[in-house]
């Protein structure tokens, strides 16, 4: 594989929207809308693990917090993503700790109904099987990006997809506020050299500050140079 086509393969995918008043309409499914502020726990890793949740709005973020007490972000997930989906799959307690990154509405489904649900509603279970997919695409670009990107790359990259780019047109796209902290765990980085490159992409005109972050689509420029 060329350096390119390296590049080139992290770009964003995009999936078809979930109907969601459809699910809430469905007769006799178990589910509830929860609502989280900024910085609250969804679950804690090491909790049983017995739903499902899908994000309304707003933003989650998956970390894993090692025996030694250090901590890694896994994912980073906005409005259209499930996640603790790992309940179906036989896992009984969860592996990661996720956190609304700002005030995040999420529809919570309990196992037992989400088996149900699938088995009985051809759309759901193929909107699902889509996210799943497009996960495991995810992940091994992200093996890729880490394997073989510069941090400046990575980092374009991550607003990119934060930023949910070829999904909403190709006009800015807003950003709640994220340190550069967390952008450094994200990309393996420091938070200086995250700093260094935020300051070049809004010299560039990627990237602009006004309360909120606002992410230009000519960022992705920055992912496909060579």
């Amino acid at each position: 594989m060329t350096r390119s086509a390296r590049s080139k393969s992290v770009a964003p995918k995009s999936l078809l929207p979930f109907d969601l008043q459809g699910f809430l309409d469905s007769a006799g499914v178990s589910r509830r809308i929860v609502r989280f502020r900024r910085g609250s726990i969804v679950f804690t890793q090491g909790a049983q693990a017995n739903s499902v949740f899908y994000i309304q709005q707003g933003g989650v973020r998956l970390s894993v917090l090692s025996r030694r007490g250090r901590e890694a972000i896994v994912a980073m997930l906005a409005p259209g993503d499930f996640f603790g989906e790992g309940c179906l799959a036989g896992q009984s307690l969860r592996m990661a700790t996720a956190t609304a990154l700002v005030p995040t509405t999420v529809l919570k489904i309990h196992k037992r109904e989400m088996m149900r649900t699938l088995h009985e509603q051809s759309a759901l279970s193929d909107r699902f099987i889509a996210h799943m997919l497009t996960r495991n695409i995810r992940i091994e670009e992200d093996l890729i990006d880490q394997l073989f990107n510069s941090s400046e790359k990575r980092l374009a990259r991550t607003l990119l997809l934060l930023a949910q780019y070829g999904q909403a047109g190709d006009s800015g796209h807003v950003l709640p506020a994220i340190s550069q902290e967390t952008l450094a765990e994200m990309i393996g980085t420091t938070r200086s050299r995250v700093n260094l490159f935020m300051n070049k992409f809004r010299k560039l005109g990627f990237v602009r500050y006004n309360g909120t972050l606002t992410i230009n689509s000519s960022l992705l420029s920055i992912v496909l140079h060579d």
